[in-house]
This record gives structure tokens, C-alpha cells and sequence, in this order.
């Protein structure tokens, strides 16, 4: 076998290594979850995971997330989890505060979706 050069070597790893993190953290889409995550810039201030955001927010509306992501935006404290869901073919947007983990909104997507 020939000898690989080591910074492919360090690459493949790397790259391994942040996608084993990111699927643990729920940020790459898998099959349990077909969509991409965006806010990471923020995950370190929310105070409940994204994980306890989307059990909330399936709680508040069942059906299917067809989009997340973690916002500021004003209301509670300024930190939400915000889901698109699509139940009996209406798309919903559910937000849930990073911080306190309450329902902040649970509505009707509108005609100019975020």
C-alpha cells in the first residue's frame, strides 16, 4: 500500500471529524432529519438544545419541519428557535425561545416566508 501524503490525511480526518460533530448536534440533515440547521453563531447562547427546541415546537404543532433555524428576533428574549412545519398541507412557522423554551408564536406561514 502506498503511503497517503500527510495533508490529505489531516484533511479526511478534519473533515470526519466535523461532520461526526455536526450530525451529533443535529446541524447536517440525516434521514430522522431532512433539513439544515442555520444559527450556529448562536448556539452558544441559547440555554435549551435544539433537540428540546424541535420536541417543543412538534409539541406546540405536529406534522414535518420543513426548515430551522436559531434567530435573534424581538419577543421573549430575543433568542428563538424558529421552525417552518408542514401539517395537513399548511406550512406552519413555530417559534420557541432559546432561553426559556415557551411557545413564542405558532402560526400560518404568511405569503412573504422568512
Amino acid at each position: 500500500m502506498k503511503p497517503q501524503p500527510l495533508f490529505l490525511t489531516a484533511a479526511v480526518a478534519a473533515t470526519s471529524l466535523y461532520a461526526g460533530a455536526a450530525l451529533a448536534r443535529g446541524s447536517l440533515p440525516t434521514s430522522a432529519n431532512s433539513t439544515a440547521f442555520s444559527g450556529h453563531r448562536f448556539a452558544g447562547q441559547a440555554k435549551i438544545t435544539l433537540e428540546q427546541a424541535r420536541a417543543i415546537a412538534q409539541k406546540a404543532r405536529p406534522g414535518t419541519f420543513t426548515d430551522e433555524e436559531l434567530e435573534r428576533e424581538h419577543g421573549g428574549s430575543g433568542l428563538r428557535y424558529s421552525f417552518d412545519i408542514k401539517s395537513a398541507g399548511v406550512t406552519w412557522e413555530v417559534g420557541v425561545d432559546a432561553k426559556t423554551g415557551d411557545v413564542l408564536e405558532n402560526d400560518r406561514e404568511g405569503a412573504n416566508p422568512d
